[in-house]
C-alpha cells in the first residue's frame, strides 16, 4: 500500500498520514509512528504494525519482506 499524505498550504508539513502496512489514518503526524525510506520514498507505519515488526525494521528490512 503506498503511503498517502496531503501537503498543507506551505507545503511544509502533511495534515494527514496514512500507514503503509494497514491503511490507519491519523491527523498530522504522530510523534509514536515509524518513518522508513524505501525506494527512493518516505513510508510511516503506526504503533501497532511497527510493534508488529519491530525486528524487520530494525534489521532495516523493506516493509515487501515482512
Amino acid at each position: 500500500m503506498d503511503q498517502k499524505t496531503q501537503v498543507d498550504r506551505v507545503g511544509t508539513a502533511p495534515t494527514t498520514t496514512t500507514c503503509a502496512r494497514c491503511g490507519a489514518v491519523a491527523q498530522e503526524l504522530p510523534l509514536t509512528w515509524t518513518c522508513s525510506v524505501e525506494n527512493g520514498g518516505r513510508v510511516y507505519f503506526c504503533d501497532d504494525c511497527a510493534r508488529s515488526n519491530i525486528r524487520s525494521i530494525e534489521g532495516r528490512l523493506d516493509s515487501a519482506w515482512w
